[in-house]
């Protein structure tokens, strides 16, 4: 895996993953950060319950709705990677409500994302604990890619791109 596919512009990696606890991530190059597991709501793990990958690695699946309809859209593992698969045929700036495909249950909503943008963080937990000290915060619009992890109670890679 090289950085082709990064979108290093927009991405910051702080450095926080350095730490002598167990990291819930991977972090390759001091620069590509790897969602190895996300969970819903429930607990359920959302990386590899597809066959679609990004580079060797399983993608995590989430449930879409959007415009009155619904289905599975597959990311791309890599923290600035906007690559994704099955159902992408949605216009940029459309509000997503994001869903667990195991469970179909809403994600858990963390809040907005800034004052000045329409957009909500949802929850993709690192460990089955749930909690919101190892998450991955999403943006619930498409197109937007304000994403940030934190990990251990820190932020370890933040992400503030949009389709241009």
């Amino acid at each position: 895996m090289g950085l082709k596919d990064i979108d290093t512009r927009n991405l910051t990696v702080t450095g926080a993953h350095k730490s002598d606890e167990e990291s819930h991530v991977e972090v390759k190059d001091d620069v590509i950060i790897i969602v190895t597991q996300a969970f819903g709501p429930s607990g359920d793990n959302l990386v590899g319950i597809s066959d679609v990958e990004f580079d060797g690695f399983p993608a995590v699946t989430l449930l879409l709705r959007a415009d009155g309809r619904e289905g599975l859209v597959h990311l791309s593992p890599f923290h600035g990677d906007r690559r994704k698969a099955g159902f992408t045929d949605i216009p940029n700036g459309t509000k997503c409500e994001l869903l667990c495909p195991v469970t179909k249950k809403s994600l858990d909503h963390l809040g907005k994302v800034d004052e000045q943008n329409a957009a909500d963080y949802y929850a993709l937990y690192l460990t089955q604990d749930l909690t919101r000290g190892e998450v991955v915060a999403i943006s619930d619009i498409w197109g937007d890619y304000h994403s940030r992890i934190v990990d251990h109670s820190e932020l370890i890679s933040a992400w503030a791109g949009s389709e241009s």
